[in-house]
């Protein structure tokens, strides 16, 4: 299975090609320029340097968020239109779920976090399922949006103890909140914080491709962002006055 994998959830967004689950080829560049806005010239390159065409692709794998609400949009809907025109499947997976499977900690839980910016992050409880011949991360409620601090207290509210991992390409973001819990709770030990890549194109075409195979797929009618947080549109929007 050729696999075309992309992620513009962030700043530093990527693509990537896997033939099953091996990365055959993937870019990320790290610039002030939205990924979106780059992704396409990304495409081209690595479709050059790989000799393919996307019509010679049988799944198209996306993270549908949570992220930024430009980057999804363009990203969601450059896949839309490839699997439209080449009648091909799409894979729509959570770039927190794609954190979290980088994590090698070996507990039952792990709980990965996002830049959600304004002071805030994006998180999930993923726990760990064996089934029969694979090991996999099946979340647990909803994937949420909470400041660093209302975040670490909510773990340990829900009973998180010590068998969970944080997993995060940025642990700067939860370094303060998680000094102070600890501070505050030294009987409780310390908290397991695990940095793992912000390049998230692999991991997404990895977990599309076991979707896939199980036939967890979408089509361009039915796939859908995740914001997880509402737009700043819906936020801000207020009803007409009655007359």
């Amino acid at each position: 299975m050729l696999t075309l994998a992309l992620d513009t959830s962030s700043p530093a967004g990527s693509l990537a090609v896997l033939r099953d689950e091996k990365v055959i080829g993937t870019v990320s560049t790290w610039t002030d320029e939205i990924y979106s806005s780059r992704m396409f010239r990304h495409l081209e390159f690595l479709l050059k340097e790989l000799s393919l065409r996307l019509e010679e692709f049988d799944l198209f794998a996306v993270a549908a968020g949570p992220g930024s609400f430009t980057g999804l949009r363009v990203g969601l809907a450059a896949v839309k239109g490839w699997a439209e025109v080449y009648g091909k499947p799409i894979a729509a997976v959570s770039g927190l779920e794609a954190v979290a499977t980088q994590s090698h900690s070996g507990l039952s839980l792990v709980v990965p976090v996002l830049d959600a910016h304004r002071g805030q992050v994006y998180f999930g409880r993923y726990r760990r399922t064996a089934e029969p011949g694979e090991n996999r991360l099946a979340l647990e409620g909803e994937e949420c949006v909470m400041t660093p601090e209302e975040f670490i207290e909510s773990l340990h509210a829900q009973g998180g103890g010590s068998d969970y991992a944080i997993a995060t390409p940025a642990p700067a973001l939860i370094s303060g909140a998680v000094s102070r819990y600890e501070t505050a709770h030294a009987a409780g030990g310390r908290i397991r914080v695990d940095e793992v890549s912000a390049v998230l194109a692999p991991y997404v075409g990895r977990l599309g491709c076991l979707r896939a195979q199980r036939g967890e797929v979408v089509d361009s009618l039915t796939l859908d962002a995740n914001y997880v947080r509402r737009t700043d549109a819906e936020l801000h929007w207020k009803a007409p006055k009655e007359s």
